[in-house]
């Protein structure tokens, strides 16, 4: 009986971290980083203010929060293992588009994007808490891929640039820009396949698995 009654209120926490971070964006949209105050992210919510302030102390920790949300994946977990260049990052590239494709990833940077003069913490914990690890595992799959000699990469740092960026300039970039931009489930998956073909016919060691 324990154990259900703790599960239940697991998942209760949940949804209530879930209803507050979806508020703080919301109001972070509307009124601002520094006009929007924890009392009324509790009431946009539905929460107690004991409630909001059990699980995020300040709005910077809730900031991080949606980063981290933001930044999440349901597949989270180890890289593809090295030996077949074009699946490995075909899986990344899929998860990849994924991730830019979801609303609050554009609710994100445009929240960073609006705060950044004055509040240029924002920018950098989406970059040291998102982006980065999430380019730090692109960045290993690729280093690992090269050890396994199926890439001969000299600078892995460009080579992962190269192609996150292949997939975020045609599915994230204009969609954070233009209003009604809209691409279609089709049309993501010939980016990415474009995108994967490009890195493995630049990159691919003469033999390697997937060429």
């Amino acid at each position: 009986m324990s154990r259900v009654v703790t599960t239940y209120h697991q998942r209760v926490a949940q949804e209530k971290r879930a209803l507050i971070v979806a508020a703080a964006t919301a109001l972070f949209l509307e009124l601002g980083y520094d006009r929007t105050s924890l009392a009324r992210i509790a009431e946009r919510s539905g929460v107690s203010r004991a409630t909001l302030f059990k699980q995020f102390p300040s709005k910077a920790a809730l900031f991080d929060a949606i980063v981290t949300e933001s930044w999440s994946t349901a597949d989270e977990g180890e890289p593809p293992p090295a030996g077949n260049v074009v699946d490995g990052l075909g899986a990344i590239g899929r998860r990849y588009a994924e991730l830019l494709s979801r609303p609050q990833m554009t609710d994100l940077f445009r929240i960073v994007i609006a705060e950044l003069p004055r509040f240029p913490e924002l920018a950098h914990a989406q970059f040291s808490q998102g982006k980065m690890p999430y380019f730090e595992s692109v960045r290993g799959y690729l280093l690992a891929e090269h050890e396994a000699g199926t890439v001969r990469i000299e600078d892995v740092d460009v080579a992962a640039t190269q192609f996150l960026g292949m997939i975020s300039n045609y599915v994230f970039w204009p969609k954070l820009l233009v209003p009604g931009w809209e691409v279609s489930a089709v049309r993501i998956a010939q980016v990415v396949d474009e995108a994967v073909k490009t890195i493995a016919a630049r990159y691919g060691a003469t033999g390697a698995s997937g060429e």
